[in-house]
């Protein structure tokens, strides 16, 4: 008799929220990088400080160059209960700050990612390094996440 494989969603996957200030950028990427990583393993949210009207379109562009799709993504602010349940929240970059909640049962950690335009590089250039490092710590953080074993 075998067992079925575990919801996506269920208890027993590992949560991760990904914050930024706008949510239009940085953290939706994030989240559609993990899930498609992931496919499944982790319950995937973002979220900003002080979310924008819209999703950054080159995001979206150069995301889906590397197989995610972020074409559904809309922005939202943190939500409270969630940030409070999650075992892992995220922040991308130095302007966005997540202050702990009561009863929260995750760690925040912040990932000063790469700003390709403080060394000049605009445009999709710009957007495909900021992906490429947001990429790479996804891969760590979800080898992390999905580990047999306590976490180190």
């Amino acid at each position: 008799m075998s067992t079925p494989p575990p919801s996506p969603f269920s208890s027993a996957a590992p949560s991760i929220l990904f914050v930024c200030v706008k949510n239009g950028g940085k953290s939706q990427m994030a989240a559609a990088l993990m899930e498609a990583r992931a496919a499944g393993a982790v319950e995937v949210h973002s979220a900003g400080t002080k979310p924008g009207s819209a999703v950054n379109a080159l995001s979206a562009e150069v995301v889906a160059e590397v197989g995610a799709d972020m074409s559904s993504a809309v922005t939202k602010p943190i939500d409270a209960a969630l940030l409070a349940r999650v075992d892992r929240v995220v922040v991308l970059g130095e302007e966005a700050v997540v202050e702990p909640v009561p009863g929260m049962a995750g760690t925040i950690t912040t990932w000063v990612t790469d700003e390709p335009s403080e060394r000049g590089i605009e445009g999709a250039e710009r957007m495909r390094l900021v992906r490429d490092d947001i990429d790479r710590r996804v891969r760590a953080l979800l080898t992390e996440l999905t580990a047999d074993g306590p976490a180190s």
